[in-house]
């Protein structure tokens, strides 16, 4: 075995010479705290953090690093890296076994490299790769489960199955027997990063220690880093227990990654600080450092985005918000990602904060028995405290917000640069309405029509109508006064384009603003006029426009399969966290569409963008969606107009007051504020509309304030209105309507039994975690 790590070592060293000097990225940059917006006072906090740890016998030694924009900031060894049979004080260049840390860095992102060379898909089943796996109820076991450890795998397997070499453990591996349904349950796993690890080898013929050397270790510089590190690495390294007599220096910890000759998908990487921090921040630059790209910045996205699973949030080999969390900063934003490892190891990034923390330790040496989890999670929230510049970021956004300082481009914005070169010599029909306006405020429809390089032909028309001030149950067509064109509705004797309608157009262009939840209609105006193209052989192309209630919340029930209709056109939670782009990219895939779909995509836009943080022109979707925070409370309260409430039609402010003549709205009220939802308050108020639903009858109800739109989510709200109401007027109020809209029997049944809003949340999270794997193949945009 040592004869095989020092081969293994002479090839990297070989490969790695042929790479000149002036082709290695270099390290990062260490500066002082100051010169990168740290505060170097209370930076220093984390001597002692540290001290207790050290003290307490928590670990002998460690070695911290802190980078903040691009920079090292804070670098440091402390304590022992050996203590037995003599002490040997801890450097900064000690190279630490890194455990459970190799299952993000090195396996989790060969799987992604993967992805993008088109060898991999997340949503295949693992046995369309290796078909040994497909047995004892593991055939549609799917990439995604075993990145989120929701495969139903055993964490371990006897180590008696790894005792005959690595054919055989493989063998002994694909046998094994489900603890638990394929996604249903969060069981974290080495044995699912086995597979990956596997899968790997599987596909390009190289171990995951020679794939990531190639793809991701050595185009970084990293040279520190790899599996079975050779003599001046093990020389550095931070021993931890004994084997066979011998301390581990230098030779993988885990048992069952040093049964599989030290190369394993689940533990066995060796890295330093600085090295890591190199990775870190090629996370945090969206796959990029230093010049090398080492994933697409699409790639990072869907990696680290949220997976809901039932212990909390993942993303794709990382952890985010589980219960193995303990190691994370308390003051990381939401964004932030990252993993640790048994012997002592922690990496945490977070690109809200263009922050990352790095903790090695060597915690098992000498006698297996120290902690350091807590320990790393306080360090990681003394280094997020040490920003200094970051209320002048927090200022700066709110300015940006006031006064969209954000510069976005719409797919029209993108359409017109490029000279319409997407429609050239094309007749074009246009789906528009008042909200299909470019930067400056142009229409699309004159746009195209102007443009010598479009033919527009023909103009389709929404609900609401071509103005969008209808709020009628059918709209007749029109005509469009500036080009003369007939305006065709699609809210009217038809829903879809007839064959008529379509006879002589080559394209279909969509144009119109949504707002994020699932029940409000374009998007299955979309969705329908994509079914007719289809049929037609029409090309679809979306002119992609913002979410504007951001495209990273996704909450709600799941629409029940065979629910569909214009009020819920595919199976999606009711709040999707999707632009239209996006939906029409799931559309064609999961309706099995046959049509030349094209997403224009917006330029500048980040999905965790309220559309006020955008330098765009707001425009009122809808005669009743009359501001962004109106459209931030429709998913939660429009939910409940279908039954006999008022959500503040004919009012001067719909969705955000809700009422009826027979409810006493200061107990309401009451109720809610006790709740403490976080992000709002209830305020007692009555109210009289002028039309709609109690039209010239005096209401009591609540005017809904929101107060922290960050915090803020309106699903939450909304079923503790619905939990309430049922519990206090189970006669009056007309729970059965409330499924209209809702479309979830589950959901609706749980109400109905009167049950509290947390555990019926808690019912539909198993729905909404599998949208979450669905989704994440559709999304365009950069968190």
């Amino acid at each position: 075995m040592k004869l095989l790590a020092q081969r293994c070592w002479i090839a990297m060293l070989l490969l790695a010479t042929a790479v000149t000097a002036a082709e290695v990225p270099p390290k990062l940059p260490k500066v002082q705290p100051e010169q990168a917006g740290m505060d170097s006072q209370r930076l220093s906090h984390i001597d002692q953090v540290v001290a207790e740890g050290l003290a307490k016998g928590q670990m002998p030694g460690c070695v911290v690093a802190v980078g903040y924009q691009g920079k090292i900031t804070w670098l440091k060894a402390y304590g022992y890296k050996q203590v037995k049979p003599v002490k040997v004080p801890m450097t900064v260049d000690t190279v630490f076994d890194m455990a459970s840390i190799t299952k993000p860095v090195a396996t989790a992102t060969s799987i992604m490299a993967l992805v993008e060379q088109g060898q991999l898909r997340i949503a295949e089943r693992v046995s369309a790769y290796v078909p040994e796996f497909g047995v004892e109820g593991k055939k549609d076991i799917t990439v995604y489960q075993l990145l989120t450890h929701q495969a139903g795998l055993i964490p371990d397997n006897s180590l008696k199955d790894y005792q005959q070499g690595v054919e055989e453990s493989m063998e002994r591996i694909y046998a094994l027997k489900l603890v638990a349904e394929p996604g249903e349950k969060f069981i974290y796993t080495d044995v699912g990063f086995i597979m990956l690890a596997d899968l790997v080898q599987k596909l390009t013929g190289k171990n995951v220690h020679e794939f990531s050397q190639q793809q991701i270790f050595r185009p970084l510089g990293m040279s520190d880093t790899g599996y079975k590190p050779g003599p001046a690495q093990r020389k550095r390294a931070a021993p931890t227990e004994m084997r066979d007599g011998a301390w581990m220096q230098g030779e993988v910890h885990d048992p069952r990654a040093y049964l599989l000759d030290g190369i394993a998908g689940h533990a066995g990487l060796f890295s330093t600080a600085e090295d890591l921090a190199v990775y870190a921040q090629m996370m945090l630059g969206g796959g990029q450092y230093a010049g090398v790209r080492i994933l697409n910045s699409r790639t990072v996205d869907v990696m680290t985005a949220p997976q809901t699973v039932s212990s909390g949030k993942r993303g794709l080999g990382w952890d985010k918000q589980t219960g193995y969390s303990s190691n994370r900063g308390e003051l990381f934003t939401k964004r932030a990602f990252g993993h640790g490892g048994f012997t002592g190891t922690s990496l945490w990034m977070d690109p809200g904060l263009d922050l990352f923390v790095i903790f090695l330790s060597n915690r098992l040496h000498p006698d297996g028995k120290g902690k350091i989890n807590r320990l790393a999670g306080r360090i990681g929230s003394v280094a997020a405290a040490s920003i200094v510049d970051s209320k002048k970021k927090e200022n700066k956004q709110a300015t940006e917000r006031e006064v969209g300082l954000r510069p976005v481009k719409t797919g029209i914005d993108v359409l017109v640069r490029d000279h319409f070169g997407l429609l050239k010599g094309q007749k074009v029909g246009l789906i528009t309405n008042h909200t299909g306006i470019n930067h400056a405020g142009e229409s699309t429809v004159r746009l195209l029509h102007n443009s010598d390089n479009v033919q527009l032909v023909s103009l389709f028309s929404p609900e609401h109508g071509f103005r969008g001030i209808l709020d009628q149950s059918n709209v007749a067509d029109a005509r469009d006064k500036e080009t003369g064109l007939v305006v065709h509705s699609l809210y009217g004797k038809t829903r879809q384009p007839t064959a008529e309608m379509l006879a002589g157009i080559d394209t279909l262009v969509f144009d119109i603003q949504d707002i994020g939840t699932r029940f409000y209609t374009y998007a299955s105006t979309m969705g329908l006029a994509m079914e007719a193209a289809a049929r037609k052989g029409k090309r679809f192309v979306v002119l992609d426009r913002p979410n504007p209630i951001n495209g990273l919340e996704v909450d709600g029930p799941v629409l029940d399969a065979g629910r569909e209709s214009f009020v819920g056109f595919h199976s999606v939670p009711v709040r999707h966290g999707m632009t239209m782009g996006e939906l029409a990219r799931m559309f064609r895939a999961e309706k099995k569409l046959d049509v030349d779909l094209q997403v224009v995509q917006l330029e500048g836009w980040r999905r965790e963008d309220f559309f006020d943080r955008t330098d765009l022109p707001w425009v009122n979707p809808s005669p009743n969606m009359r501001n962004l925070n109106e459209a931030i409370l429709y998913p939660g309260i429009g939910l409940l107009e279908t039954t006999n409430l008022s959500v503040g039609r004919g009012t001067d402010t719909p969705f955000e007051l809700l009422g009826a003549p027979w409810l006493d709205g200061q107990k309401l009220a009451r109720y809610l504020n006790q709740r403490q939802l976080p992000g709002v308050r209830f305020v007692p108020i009555r109210f009289t509309p002028s039309s709609s639903k109690f039209s010239g009858e005096s209401c009591g109800g609540i005017s809904i304030l929101i107060t922290d739109r960050e915090r803020f989510r309106p699903l939450d709200a909304g079923l503790e209105i619905a939990c309430w109401l049922r519990l206090h007027y189970p006669e009056t109020w007309n729970v059965t309507a409330y499924d209209r809209l809702l479309a979830d029997a589950k959901t609706l049944q749980a109400v109905q039994d009167g049950k509290a809003a947390g555990q019926i949340r808690e019912a539909y999270q198993a729905e909404l975690a599998e949208f979450m794997k669905r989704r994440g193949k559709y999304l365009l945009y950069r968190q």
